[in-house]
C-alpha cells in the first residue's frame, strides 16, 4: 500500500482545482498584461479630426529641415525631410476647434511617386483624451483617395494602443503645397 504525505496531497489537489478552472478560459497576451498594469477592458475607440499641412505663408507649420543633393531635380521630391507641428482640428475650416497637434517629421521616400514616410504623434489637447498622444508610422502615398498608416502605440489613455489611420486629402492648394488632410483613426486601448 502507498503511503502520501499531506503535502502531496495538498499539492496535487490544489493543482488539479486549478487546471480545472483554467482549462475552459482562453487567454491572450492582453489578459496577461492586465492584472500586471490595471487596465480594464479592451475597447475600439474612433476618433475623426483634420490635420493642417501649412508650408506656405509667415507662419508654417511644417518646415523642410534636410534635403539631398539631388531632392530639388526629384519629380517626387526624393530625399525631403520635413518637420511638423500641425494643428488638428474638429472641422476642416482652419478657424475650427483645436483639439490636438500632430508632431513629428515626413520624408520624401519614394522615387517613383509622391510617398512619404510619415512618424509622428497625435498629441490631444482637448476633451477625455487631453494630454493624451497616439503615435504613426508608416507610408502615405498622398496621391492615393484614402491611405492607411498603422498606429504603433501611444501615451495616457492611449497606452498598449495599436490601430490603423485613415487620411483622406480634404483640400490641397497646388500652388503653395498647404493642405487638409481628413483623419479617421481606429484604435484599440484600455
Amino acid at each position: 500500500m502507498a503511503v502520501y504525505s499531506p503535502f502531496l496531497l495538498i499539492f496535487s489537489t490544489s493543482f488539479l482545482f486549478f487546471a480545472l478552472a483554467m482549462a475552459g478560459k482562453q487567454h491572450g497576451p492582453s489578459d496577461l498584461l492586465r492584472p500586471a498594469t490595471g487596465f480594464g477592458k479592451e475597447k475600439l475607440s474612433h476618433l475623426h479630426f483634420y490635420f493642417h499641412d501649412i508650408v506656405s505663408g509667415r507662419n508654417p507649420t511644417a518646415v523642410r529641415v534636410a534635403s539631398a543633393p539631388m531632392t530639388n531635380n526629384s519629380a517626387t521630391g526624393f530625399g525631403a525631410v520635413v518637420m511638423i507641428d500641425n494643428p488638428l482640428t474638429e472641422g476642416p475650416e482652419p478657424t475650427s476647434k483645436l483639439v490636438g497637434r500632430a508632431q513629428g517629421i515626413y520624408a520624401l521616400a519614394s522615387q517613383e511617386t509622391v510617398g512619404l514616410l510619415m512618424a509622428m504623434n497625435f498629441a490631444f489637447m482637448d476633451g477625455k483624451y487631453n494630454g493624451s498622444t497616439l503615435s504613426v508610422l508608416g507610408r502615405n502615398a498622398v496621391f492615393s483617395d484614402v491611405r492607411e498608416m498603422p498606429v504603433v502605440g501611444g501615451s495616457g489613455l492611449f497606452r498598449f494602443a495599436r490601430g490603423y489611420a485613415q487620411a483622406h486629402t480634404h483640400w490641397f492648394d497646388l500652388k503653395t503645397g498647404d493642405a487638409i488632410v481628413e483623419y479617421n483613426v481606429y484604435v484599440m486601448h484600455y
